[in-house]
């Protein structure tokens, strides 16, 4: 499988602090694993381009745009208790909103079948006007509005596997029945949003779908989930992209969060999603990184993600055998089918 990944200096350029926990490093760390022998013979790289101010209108309020813009420049911006900025985040962001298209295009091409966009800031906590979460704008869902914009889809598949609920993803589509939005996260934990009971509105009823999660779930859990739930819905809705909210604070250690999944268990969530994507889409899939704040498990993570996309998987076959069984404990399986009986079937 061909696979690129998008990378820029500028994304290095984007400071919110010091003490930080979405640091400069975090990228530092993932470029420099990248770049040993074993992904520099297959992996191409691109580089981003700007989003324009028409284009992050598609999702967001322009006042909030301006807003944002006139942080350029200044030394720092709070923006929200969690997120602030520095002279050359605006510009990192444009970016990281940009390097979605440049990556779509690579997709629809067929250039490439599967594109890691190694951007910052993340996105799926950004709401219409407002930032939130460490997110300036909403990366995942501008790739969404550009696939249906400007490449003519009809279904887009957003996973969003980051150990927090993607907020702003969800409002933004949750009355689309376009764009189907499934996540898996720690509940209850930020930003509090992401109850099964929420599954959208309107024309979007069923095409959102929330597994909320207890700390201390594993590999085992979230394959079991994907199985379980994911897997059914892909197949009823076939979608014609798959977008991931590729966020790494699942790992075992991650200090910011409680969750035990190993890069064993994240390159197997990405076997089922590549196998989703290769019978309904071609094989497009575009990752986002979102979260993901143990330096060494982040690097390891996107390393085993980028290893299964390109067929030089991680996984040992005991291993495989293990992820495939159910796991029957997980009760919030059988609220999340009984929700959503009637728009999938299970």
């Amino acid at each position: 499988m061909k696979v690129a990944i998008i990378k820029d200096e500028i994304f290095l350029k984007h400071n919110p602090g010091d003490y930080h926990p979405e640091r400069p490093e975090r990228l530092e760390k993932i470029y420099a694993r990248l770049e040993d022998p074993e992904f520099s013979q297959w992996l191409k790289v691109l580089s981003p381009r700007p989003a324009t101010e028409e284009e992050l209108a598609w999702n967001h309020d322009p006042a909030y745009i301006r807003s944002v813009a006139a942080t350029a420049g200044q030394a720092h911006v709070q923006l929200d208790p969690d997120t602030a900025t520095s002279p050359e985040s605006y510009q990192a962001a444009l970016n990281a909103v940009g390097a979605q298209f440049v990556g779509l295009e690579a997709l629809f091409q067929g250039s490439v079948e599967a594109v890691f966009a190694l951007v910052r800031p993340p996105g799926h906590h950004a709401e219409y006007n407002r930032a939130m979460g460490f997110c300036l704008f909403n990366n995942v869902a501008l790739a969404a509005h550009y696939a249906l914009k400007r490449l003519g889809c009809q279904r887009v598949l957003i996973v969003d596997w980051d150990l927090h609920h993607g907020n702003g993803t969800q409002w933004s589509f949750y009355e689309s029945d376009q764009v189907l939005y499934f996540s898996t996260h720690q509940f209850p934990y930020y930003p509090g949003t992401g109850r099964v009971e929420e599954i959208g509105r309107g024309r979007g009823l069923g095409f959102t779908v929330n597994v909320p999660l207890s700390a201390g779930c594993g590999d085992g859990e979230y394959a079991t989930v994907f199985h379980e739930i994911l897997i059914p819905v892909a197949e009823g809705f076939k979608p014609e992209v798959i977008l991931i909210s590729a966020g790494f604070d699942i790992y075992f250690a991650d200090p910011l969060g409680g969750m035990s999944v190993t890069p064993i268990g994240v390159a197997y969530l990405t076997r089922l999603i590549k196998d989703l994507a290769q019978r309904f889409c071609q094989g497009k899939i575009l990752l986002t990184l979102e979260g993901g704040y143990n330096l060494q498990g982040l690097a390891e993570c996107v390393a085993a993600v980028i290893s299964e996309l390109a067929g030089q998987s991680i996984i040992p076959e005991d291993r495989l055998e293990e992820l495939k069984k159910v796991k029957a404990s997980l009760g919030v399986i059988n609220q999340v089918k009984e929700t959503l009986r009637p728009y999938w079937r299970f």
